[in-house]
């Protein structure tokens, strides 16, 4: 635990698994804010056991082995957490998105069972014609935990945006790590944790705060431009009135804190 007069920056940082997540838009056919895919984790999962988060999982060795193969321009680390986005979205909700030669992102049931089989998504994108297309992941916001969290459950996670236009993606819910999924806009899923139907971790909950003052995936994108994504570190401030949970400004979030009784953390 954080000792009295610890800050921000004197807290050491915690030992973190490099871990990527993709917030999917869709128009929504009702009109009105756009709707985001959440996906219901199961409640034996040791990391937000039975919360509502976006799709994504730990960078693997093998994101690593395929963002060197490929090169480019981006540092090994971004390109590495991009395909673990775009791997962990099909194993979890059966979309192929991120890729380009993908006729129909909904269409792989079979890339899907290899991925849970333990095939790579280098081979699997070989087999398939399909290319990762890095420039449709919008980097959104990059999370660490406060330095107090166990180091076994500590991940360094990032965030992208990714647009799936006026579409209707039938996503399936793979029922191994996840038990359900919904379509909903940022402001219903709030809306759904505030009358306990459904639970959202904190940076879920501040992640939706922000994305809730979005009316478009356009002006998301526009509002991660104007803040190049830089680590959010959470620390903890103690009050008189109790401990607060809480991010530094000036990373386009509009609730920076949460008391510690109420936040879940995981």
């Amino acid at each position: 635990m954080l000792m009295w007069g610890m800050t921000l920056e004197t807290a050491p940082e915690p030992i973190a698994t490099p871990a990527a997540t993709m917030v999917i838009f869709r128009q929504n056919p009702g009109g009105g804010a756009p709707l985001l895919l959440m996906v219901e984790r199961i409640k034996a999962m040791a990391f937000a056991g039975g919360a509502a988060v976006f799709p994504g999982g730990k960078v693997d060795p093998a994101d690593f082995d395929y963002a060197e193969m490929l090169g480019g321009p981006l540092p090994l680390d971004e390109a590495a957490a991009r395909l673990a986005a775009i791997r962990e979205t099909i194993e979890e909700a059966g979309l192929a998105l991120g890729l380009k030669g993908v006729d129909d992102p909904a269409d792989c049931d079979s890339p899907r069972a290899a991925l849970h089989d333990g095939e790579s998504l280098q081979a699997i994108c070989n087999r398939f014609g399909w290319e990762p297309d890095f420039d449709q992941l919008v980097p959104w916001s990059r999370w660490r935990p406060p330095a107090f969290e166990r180091a076994s459950r500590v991940f360094d996670t990032r965030f992208y945006l990714v647009d799936a236009g006026n579409t209707t993606p039938l996503a399936t819910v793979d029922h191994t790590e996840n038990r359900a999924l919904f379509w909903a806009s940022a402001a219903e899923v709030l809306e759904k944790a505030d009358k306990g139907e459904v639970k959202i971790i904190f940076p879920t909950r501040r992640n939706l705060e922000r994305l809730a003052m979005f009316g478009d995936f356009d002006a998301a994108a526009a509002h991660a431009a104007a803040h190049p994504v830089s680590t959010v570190l959470t620390y903890i401030d103690k009050r008189e009135d109790g401990n607060w949970l809480c991010i530094p400004d000036g990373h386009g979030y509009p609730v920076l804190q949460e008391s510690l009784d109420q936040a879940m953390r995981g």
